[in-house]
């Protein structure tokens, strides 16, 4: 405490003064009193938060936006700045990279939206880079099991439409068969479903 040769009016003139000084120093944060009392230094430090936590957060805006219903809502970790505001400085979003069970194609579609989702930002970090590293080796397992689908539909197909011809070959047989037992001429199906009716 500072003593004081003054008479009680300076005493208390001195007393106000430091009870400004006091009220400055607590104002509340983010007001331009308060800003004002920093140092060019601290002011500084706040514009580098003030920049990171724009880039953060449209980082990890961009990584939602493109992810559309693969990706959860934003997580955001914050730094308290010298003014005693909170900055976002680091951040993720949340995203489904699984395959849709049994369903190749739709997991195709889906590996291609979380890949351009994982590079979106204009500056991917490297676990983004590692997200869309992983969405191409599930798209690529899903196209390798499509491709395996595929061929063993084709080899299905194959054996039904033999298995027709066989059974084409069969009736022909024995249209050949019921036309020597009957005299020798074929009655068109048409005319016996007639002659039926």
């Amino acid at each position: 405490m500072r003593r004081s040769t003054q008479g009680q009016a300076g005493a208390a003139q001195a007393e106000g003064v430091e009870e400004a000084g006091v009220q400055a120093e607590a104002a509340p944060p983010g007001t331009p009193a308060a800003e004002r009392n920093l140092s060019q230094e601290a002011r500084d430090q706040i514009r580098e938060l003030q920049k990171t936590d724009m880039q953060v957060r449209q980082h990890e805006q961009a990584h939602k936006t493109v992810g559309g219903p693969y990706a959860g809502g934003i997580r955001l970790e914050y730094t308290t700045g010298p003014d005693g505001r909170r900055y976002a400085t680091a951040g993720e979003v949340p995203i489904d990279v699984s395959p849709v069970r049994g369903d190749p194609e739709a997991t195709i579609t889906k590996m291609e939206v979380v890949k351009r989702a994982a590079l979106a930002p204009a500056e991917p970090s490297p676990q983004d880079r590692a997200v869309a590293s992983q969405a191409d080796a599930t798209k690529a397992q899903a196209q390798s099991e499509l491709r395996s689908n595929s061929s063993t539909e084709d080899e299905s197909r194959q054996a039904d439409s033999e298995g027709r011809q066989g059974e084409a070959a069969s009736l022909s047989a024995q249209a050949k068969q019921a036309q020597a037992a009957y005299g020798g001429s074929a009655t068109p199906a048409a005319t016996i479903f007639s002659l039926i009716a």
